[in-house]
């Protein structure tokens, strides 16, 4: 597939723009041949889901006294909106027994006083031990006066979603905990569907990741997803099946093969002594969700434990995505320097055979497919149109950079969508579906471009070492919810 140099250029000029150029489409090429690979070996998964539902267990878990409790950890900025809504919702889910851990980052608008409206909370005297380190002092502890909620709130001087969530680490008293977005819509069952994992097997699984859904265009009463549709904007359905393919189907892939290296802030069940073990969670990277399970794998390697990392492919949580451009670069510069962070922290582990299938095979495809494939695509943006117009190449490696590249990712894209609507049959209508298959063929139209020079802004960031900075992420909030600010992971 060589493209040789054209007789008008010079030759070192015109070998050199020929072997980049085939780079770049063997780059392509391996890139999504590894994704329909991931694909493929959740769509086995998928298949063992379907075949095991009708005995999944849930309702035997759900009345067992012996099930292990949880405590769910929210952090809060600023969500007086929404936060009584989403507490009331956390109270109603299908399981046992549980707790829920309001941790108040310092917000400057009400959100201390609407939970303390709404289920009249009283100030008591508590210590709160320092299992893991905090930055933002505790300033008061809150708990219902009279009623029987098993709910925490916690306010502390503002010291980002990391301390948060380290002091809602720190004050939470059951084994499991479950780290979940204020602004995240539960089905009635995540808690099931996640903690399953760790219950099924306590003495290998360190932690479970939950499928986080796109709610924008969905039905939500009562905070939950009563009916799944398409939403309105362009945007936003690409959005879709990107995290069809690359969210729900790649990372079920990997937890197939043992290197699941993400579970998402928005909704994830960790054994709460292996988060207090490695230190809790970091507040110097902005990517903490993911940076904590790196750190978890490398902890159990390095101590020869026998462990396990997964991920539950059942739908569990709703967040609402970004639906501007400008909204979706800030969330995607914000994403791409995390993984940048991550990977220049954990860089002794990439290759190295001590941490197994994590070190020699996870990591390094991160650093080579996910980390680079920005500046990848920026490159043969600019290198192959020069080449052919320059006369470097022959005009018909144009299209065969253009079929392999761009027609090969739409086809793991409709591939991913056939797979997770076999499996699930969430939407309502085949007009969805139809949707979903055209905005599979609008990704590569412009959209992936648009993100490249997005993230290449976040390599950037992290290797000049800005100030880290969230911004302001307005939402339009789910059906006619009011707006909500902070973007969830």
């Amino acid at each position: 597939m060589s493209a040789g140099p054209a007789a008008g250029v010079p030759g070192p000029l015109g070998g050199v723009l020929s072997v980049t150029d085939t780079g770049i489409l063997w780059y392509f090429f391996i890139v999504n041949s590894a994704y329909l690979l991931l694909i493929l070996l959740a769509s086995v998964d998928f298949a063992r889901l379907l075949r095991r539902a009708p005995v999944a267990g849930h309702d035997e878990i759900a009345t067992s006294r012996f099930t292990t409790p949880v405590s769910l950890i929210v952090p809060a900025y600023n969500e007086e909106a929404g936060i009584s809504e989403a507490v009331r919702a956390m109270l109603l889910l299908r399981y046992p027994r549980l707790e829920i851990v309001v941790v108040d980052d310092g917000s400057a608008d009400g959100t201390l006083d609407a939970l303390r409206e709404a289920f009249d909370l009283a100030e008591v005297p508590r210590v709160v031990p320092e299992d893991v380190p905090m930055r933002g002092p505790v300033e008061s502890v809150w708990v219902p006066r009279v009623s029987p909620h098993p709910l925490v709130v916690v306010r502390k001087k503002n010291g980002g979603k990391a301390d948060a969530l380290n002091v809602g680490l720190n004050v939470a008293r059951h084994p499991l905990v479950c780290m979940v977005d204020a602004d995240s819509v539960l089905d009635a069952e995540a808690l099931l569907s996640a903690a399953k994992p760790l219950l099924d097997d306590p003495l290998r699984v360190v932690a479970c990741g939950g499928v986080v859904g796109i709610a924008n265009g969905c039905s939500v009463m009562a905070g939950r997803v009563v009916e799944v549709r398409m939403p309105r904007e362009r945007l936003v359905r690409i959005q879709t099946v990107e995290y069809l393919r690359a969210f729900l189907l790649g990372r079920t892939g990997w937890s197939k093969v043992g290197g699941l290296l993400v579970i998402a802030g928005a909704f994830g069940v960790f054994r709460r002594e292996a988060v207090v073990g490695v230190g809790g969670m970091d507040p110097d990277c902005i990517g903490e969700d993911a940076e904590v399970v790196v750190r978890l794998h490398r902890r159990m390697r390095e101590q020869r434990r026998d462990y396990r990392i997964v991920f539950v492919s059942e739908p569990v949580s709703w967040s609402e995505a970004p639906s501007t451009a400008r909204v979706l670069a800030r969330q995607r510069r914000r994403w791409h320097r995390g993984l940048t962070e991550i990977l220049l922290k954990h860089r002794r582990m990439i290759g190295n055979p001590r941490y197994g299938r994590v070190g020699l095979l996870a990591l390094p495809f991160y650093v080579l497919f996910e980390l680079l494939a920005p500046v990848v695509e920026v490159l043969g943006l600019v290198l192959v149109p020069l080449s052919v117009a320059f006369g470097a190449v022959d005009p018909s490696f144009l299209w065969r950079f253009l079929l392999l590249t761009y027609a090969y990712a739409v086809l793991v894209s409709l591939v991913a969508v056939a797979a997770e609507e076999y499996a699930f049959h969430r939407f309502a209508g085949w007009r969805d579906v139809g949707q979903l298959l055209v905005a599979a063929v609008a990704e590569n139209l412009g959209y992936r471009q648009f993100l490249a020079v997005a993230q290449l802004r976040g390599i950037w960031d992290a290797l000049r070492g800005t100030r880290q900075v969230w911004g302001s992420m307005p939402r339009q909030g789910f059906a006619s919810a009011p707006a909500r600010k902070e973007d969830a992971r």
